[in-house]
């Protein structure tokens, strides 16, 4: 990097924590240029935008930090700097209104990520902010100037700081398709493999169960497995299993699956009773009634939470209304395998926070900043990985401000 009086800053990758950095930059008057791979900014901010752009979570900030698990004590510092009311605050500057939604979730009271990101860019122009689409990002030349490919061409940059802002490996097809990986390792920064977050998983179910209830949502139940529970939803998949409520106990599935190789989610059928009640109800006298309308009068389970009982329960378990009970609050589904990285909304992995000091900047790279989900940090849906890019994106920001008023 060289030291000059009037600095440039380049951003890789135009996504949140990308122009959140360049917002920071841009607007003490720094020359600053944002490169991305694809045609357009923001394509991964659209896209969450078309489930309403759940930007962050109105729950106590002291629960909303403890979301990020192992790395909460190391995001909490950038956290504290834009916290879930700042968010709120920083949209609202942007014409943007939020409004906090039954499950605590933040959205735009329009439901669309286009106008924020339209007002967003619009700021960043006015600011003096260049942006470069269609560059992709190959690494260092010998000097150090970034190197890029464009139109086909290689196209050299210098820059004082660089902040990268990648993302991670779970959405290729939007530009995250973690291609950085071997070149920031050959420079000496370290990377935690990635694993697929907040996703689905691969389920065994018979023929005869998927051909009735693939697609059918499980609708208010309990989920647990180990440390982890989650109330809400969930789909049954033609591979296995998905939705929200799956997503929230994903990391400890997978992490058990990752060791052992086999991983069994419990579930709740019935969170309104407990199971003493469902005992008393199931113990009633069945009459010429079968198993199926038993189930449906006595303890109102029917379709397709009926058919996961079936599935998933031996026929001795049935026919005892005590262990039929104690099921019903616990029934287990054998999991064989997460699905796919490139179907999941997140992923765990990626740059090592130990590689980095607290300004996010490498500690093998001076000058070379990180940010975003190209971080090794993980959390549940609800608008915490949103905020978290946002936040480390600022921070990664500020860090290149500091370093680069040192160089003067």
């Amino acid at each position: 990097m060289n030291k000059k009086t009037n600095p440039r800053a380049v951003v890789i990758g135009g996504g949140p924590a990308g122009l959140a950095a360049a917002e920071i930059l841009s607007a003490q008057g720094l020359s600053v240029d944002v490169f991305d791979a694809m045609p357009s900014l923001g394509r991964k901010l659209l896209m969450a935008g078309k489930s309403g752009l759940n930007l962050t979570h109105a729950e106590p900030y002291g629960q909303f930090v403890e979301r990020f698990g192992e790395q909460s004590p190391r995001l909490r510092p950038y956290l504290d700097r834009f916290t879930p009311g700042d968010l709120r605050e920083w949209a609202k500057g942007l014409g943007v209104e939020t409004f906090v939604g039954s499950s605590g979730r933040v959205f735009p009271t329009v439901f669309k990520a286009s106008p924020l990101l339209r007002s967003w860019l619009r700021r960043l122009d006015d600011q003096g902010v260049q942006f470069h689409a269609r560059h992709r990002w190959n690494g260092w030349d010998s000097t150090g100037k970034l190197e890029f490919e464009a139109d086909g061409k290689a196209v050299s940059i210098e820059a004082d700081a660089a902040i990268f802002a990648l993302g991670g490996a779970s959405w290729p097809r939007l530009g995250s398709d973690a291609a950085w990986v071997p070149v920031f390792e050959k420079a000496g920064i370290n990377i935690a493999p990635f694993n697929p977050a907040n996703c689905g998983f691969n389920v065994a179910w018979s023929t005869h169960f998927l051909d009735r209830f693939a697609g059918e949502p499980v609708k208010s139940v309990t989920l647990r497995h180990g440390n982890s529970k989650a109330q809400g939803d969930f789909v049954i998949s033609k591979s296995g299993i998905e939705g929200s409520a799956v997503y929230a106990v994903s990391a400890s599935l997978r992490d058990e699956w990752a060791q052992t190789g086999e991983a069994c989610l419990t579930v709740d059928l019935k969170p309104d009773l407990t199971a003493d009640q469902l005992t008393a109800r199931l113990s009633k006298p069945r009459g010429k009634n079968s198993m199926t309308n038993h189930l449906r009068k006595t303890v109102g389970l029917q379709g397709v939470k009926a058919g996961l009982i079936r599935e998933c329960l031996p026929k001795e378990v049935m026919d005892d209304p005590s262990a039929l009970a104690q099921a019903l609050k616990s029934l287990p589904i054998r999991v064989d395998s997460p699905r796919p990285m490139e179907e999941a909304i997140s992923c765990a992995g990626g740059v090592s926070l130990d590689a980095l000091n607290e300004d996010l900047m490498a500690t093998a790279r001076p000058g070379v900043f990180c940010a975003g989900e190209m971080l090794d940090w993980e959390a549940p849906t609800g608008g915490y990985l949103l905020t978290a890019c946002f936040a480390t994106g600022r921070a990664a920001g500020l860090g290149a401000l500091k370093w680069l008023e040192n160089q003067q």
